[in-house]
């Protein structure tokens, strides 16, 4: 490693603010709230030097209270996504041939823009857009975002400064990381503003130019997003924000001679299919385009017989409720042994009839709305059908009310069949499934969690015996990517726990790691000798003497 040139600052993580009552943050955050309720914005694509309004506008309202009128996007056609993929490959050679010096300043300072005098507004936007409590809103908007840019910075130089042994011998070897040859597709979920920052950040860092597009659901935070990139320096070109419906953006983007990899957070239906199209089309490519995907869950916690039944309890009220379970890793299934299931209930219960559940603008509010009428739709038809379903047992929750806003209260089903369609399928919502297994039979518990589901992202075991706990590790070592002890199966934190999946769930590429940094990269050697051989002889070919 060449020291000192390498001397970027050691990344902490952003603390959190707490947003209680009387603190300053607080009060800022709600004015900030109130200034975005207070007035509409119109929102255009951003491609390349030129802010796009096509006239064709689409309005924003926050879930919670859909009757409010945030703003407008632009939306843009088949046109905006030529214009985007021309923009990103102009912007190209300039960009991967700045110094990495250059483009790390770029992004640290992203990140103390958001860390200082964006803070407030990208929270806001958040709260508004996406229905996140304010605690939500700051460990997402406000610290993931900042660690995903500070970390991946040092990522990136500790990539760079792998180099080959020196050899004293009359050569120099040396390592040389590229740019991706052609463009990136960025194509970010409505649920993590963080996420859908790093996305386009993290390949643009490594030298990339990026056409970026977000859920519509997301377009509010996202346009924050891309004015801090802006303040932040990065160049025309480099980070193309567009706002157009998806297969309109594959026809183009999968087709493209210059496309060279997706950076993908969604569905996994939608992955498979984006998978199975570039397969499809890669006759037509430059070079094999990197597929890097982070998709669904059906995430578990099982508990031991030993195991803290208040601590169970917390686990599934935090872990499938905090953002109405629309996070990939939320609690989805959980296996509560006999022994502590009416314990864990009580408790359980009791949480969640005290949770308030409003908008985003009330600090009161545990429970906010689901993202959209859709995604209610689609929650709520698995609870009718647990309704009627003489196999199911309604614990708690299981009304519903859109009128206003998106409202589902947190649901807790009781199932007898293990392979009910709730422990197996992502519902992506407030809806939680516990299965009772008789506390003598872990060991086959363990079989069950390990083979219900075809997903692989997180999960966790709660028990105070170690035994159990090593048993458990070992047992379900594919069916989580991210496994917790004695703690809910969410809240990866960048720089501590990577995050991602295999199996159903995606590459497990680990975003927030130098794993993910790689991909973005295609290594060239060099070999200098510098006295050439000048005899095609070597010494096996004398005769003996």
């Amino acid at each position: 490693m060449l020291k000192g040139f390498f001397n970027v600052p050691d990344p902490i993580n952003e603390p959190i603010k707490s947003y209680a009552p009387a603190s300053p943050e607080r009060a800022s955050l709600q004015a900030a709230l109130a200034d975005a309720r207070g007035r509409q914005v119109d929102i255009p694509m951003y491609i390349g030097s030129e802010e796009v309004r096509t006239g064709t506008t689409v309005p924003l309202s926050p879930p919670h209270d859909h009757q409010h009128l945030l703003g407008h996007f632009h939306e843009g056609d088949a046109s905006h996504v030529e214009q985007a993929i021309h923009a990103a490959l102009g912007a190209k050679f300039a960009w991967e041939n700045m110094q990495w010096e250059q483009r790390a300043a770029i992004f640290l300072k992203a990140a103390a823009l958001i860390s200082g005098p964006y803070r407030d507004k990208l929270n806001a936007a958040t709260m508004l857009g996406q229905s996140k409590n304010a605690f939500q809103a700051e460990i997402d908007s406000a610290c993931e975002i900042i660690d995903f840019l500070r970390f991946n910075v040092k990522y990136m130089t500790e990539i760079y400064s792998q180099q080959p042994p020196k050899n004293d011998q009359g050569v120099w070897n040396r390592l040389e990381q590229r740019p991706l040859e052609g463009f990136v597709f960025a194509l970010t979920p409505f649920n993590f503003t963080a996420i859908a920052g790093n996305l386009p950040a993290a390949p643009a860092m490594m030298g990339n130019t990026v056409v970026w597009k977000p859920a519509y659901t997301q377009i509010y935070s996202a346009h924050v997003l891309m004015e801090v990139f802006k303040e932040a320096g990065v160049p025309d070109g480099v980070i193309n924000l567009i706002y157009v419906d998806g297969p309109v953006a594959g026809e183009v983007i999968f087709k493209h001679r210059d496309f060279a990899g997706i950076h993908f957070t969604g569905s996994t239906g939608v992955f498979q299919t984006i998978w199975k199209t570039i397969g499809e089309n890669i006759h037509r490519y430059r070079t094999y385009p990197r597929i890097v995907g982070e998709t669904g869950g059906k995430d578990f916690v099982i508990a031991h017989k030993t195991a803290d039944a208040k601590a169970v309890a917390t686990a599934l009220a935090r872990g499938a409720f905090e953002f109405q379970g629309q996070k990939c890793s939320a609690a989805s299934r959980a296996y509560i042994p006999s022994n502590l299931w009416e314990e864990v209930k009580t408790y359980l219960v009791e949480d969640l009839e005290s949770m308030k559940m409003g908008g985003t603008e009330d600090f009161g509010n545990f429970i906010n709305a689901v993202i959209d009428e859709k995604a209610f739709d689609k929650i709520t038809g698995y609870i009718e059908q647990a309704k009627s379903d003489p196999g199911v047992e309604i614990v708690a929750g299981g009304s519903f009310d859109k009128s206003s806003g998106y409202f589902i209260a947190p649901t807790v089903l009781l199932v007898q069949d293990p392979m009910y369609k709730t422990m197996q399928e992502e519902i992506f919502g407030p809806v939680l499934t516990i299965y009772v297994y008789h506390a003598e039979h872990f060991e086959e518990a363990l079989e069950l969690v390990d083979q219900t589901s075809p997903y692989g992202l997180t999960g966790a075991i709660f028990s105070q015996d170690r035994y159990a706990i090593e048993l458990a590790t070992a047992k379900l070592r594919h069916a989580a990517g991210n496994f917790y002890v004695n703690d809910k199966p969410t809240g990866a934190v960048v720089g501590q726990q990577p995050f991602g999946g295999s199996r159903a769930s995606g590459t497990n590429d680990k975003a927030g790691s130098m794993i993910n940094l790689l991909r973005w990269v295609s290594p060239r050697t060099i070999k200098e000798t510098f006295v050439s051989p000048k005899d095609y002889r070597y010494p096996f070919l004398e005769e003996d003497k």
